[in-house]
């Protein structure tokens, strides 16, 4: 054979595998189930469940407590903590980290008749935190989006229990002008009630078409990896909508907006120059709100930060972790 050849026989296969995984959506399940199973495996995280009256709580966890606080990390809409994977790769192995299915979210329990507004949803992880007894000792949150408006949220009312936190682009913060994503959301949403029903009708294109509004670098492998994890086995397109309009309502949208004035802990902002979900701005705000706080606008990066800059996000919360945890003032505290 001639070697010249080789390199468009690899091309030609490459090409012929990436266009197979995007037509087939069973294959592209599969391949990305056997992906978060590998990951989950070269991380050395342990797979959980605990109960709460009959509700269960999925998560993964590696490390015990230690002298330095637990991390706890909670996710966005419509992904699961698997969306960490990359992220914790760069914490040492010594830091005790727990990343939870959001309620409704991956192997959580999910009910439709809950509800899913940020008040709600900061209960439910406090009695996870419970659970998990996290509550023993103060510990670092972590949130990302929604699950950012929840950490706010929870560092607001929970003072005693978390000693640090780090939002990325969260919920929660009023804008000043309707975006691009939630324009389109609600151009596409055609909500209708059917034997008191939410249904929610948009087709595969559609969605895709909005994932990419979240990515600053929306390769092939982004969007493929934003479609897996919203392949969720179960029935979700009411549980989404569902849960759009409890985190979207008049009682849920300025959550975080409404309390940042509470966080009294050192706390990291970090939001992406290109984000189209929640407008840039918001860092600004949520800076100037908390007192002890430090804000990082990372370049080159959309709303799905661990997805568009997922080192520079993981080593921006490892330095602030470590910063407020090596210094003696902060010691004492812990």
């Amino acid at each position: 054979m001639d070697p010249s050849a080789i390199p468009k026989i690899i091309h030609f296969f490459v090409g012929f595998l990436t266009v197979l995984v995007t037509k087939n959506q069973w294959l592209s399940s599969l391949l990305f189930r056997i992906l978060m199973w590998f990951k989950r495996i070269k991380r050395d995280v342990q797979v959980k469940d605990v109960e709460y009256e009959g509700f269960k709580f999925s998560y993964f966890c590696r490390g015990k407590p230690g002298p330095q606080p637990s991390v706890l990390m909670l996710h966005g809409f419509s992904f699961n903590k698997d969306m960490w994977l990359d992220t914790i790769k760069f914490f040492p192995r010594n830091v005790h980290l727990i990343c939870v299915d959001m309620p409704g979210h991956g192997e959580t329990t999910r009910l439709l008749a809950e509800s899913y507004t940020a008040e709600a949803q900061t209960q439910r992880i406090h009695q996870f935190v419970e659970c998990v007894g996290l509550n023993k000792k103060p510990f670092h949150l972590v949130g990302m989006s929604v699950g950012g408006m929840v950490a706010g949220l929870y560092a607001a009312q929970y003072p005693s229990e978390v000693c640090s936190l780090s939002l990325l682009c969260p919920a929660g913060v009023q804008n000043p002008r309707d975006n691009e994503f939630f324009s389109r959301l609600r151009e596409l949403l055609r909500v209708r009630d059917a034997e008191g029903s939410l249904v929610a009708t948009l087709t595969m294109k559609e969605e895709e078409d909005l994932l990419r509004l979240g990515l600053h670098h929306d390769t092939l492998i982004n969007v493929q990896l934003l479609k897996g994890y919203l392949n969720d086995p179960r029935p979700h397109k009411i549980f989404f909508l569902t849960y759009f309009l409890d985190v979207t309502s008049e009682e849920s949208r300025l959550s975080l907006f409404n309390n940042m004035s509470k966080i009294n802990v050192p706390t990291q902002i970090i939001w992406g120059k290109q984000d189209r979900v929640f407008d840039p701005p918001g860092a600004d705000i949520l800076a100037k709100a908390i007192p002890d706080s430090q804000l990082y606008m990372l370049e080159e990066c959309g709303h799905f930060i661990t997805l568009d800059q997922p080192e520079a996000a993981a080593k921006l919360l490892l330095h602030f972790y470590t910063c407020v945890y090596g210094s003696p003032e902060r010691k004492k505290l812990t």
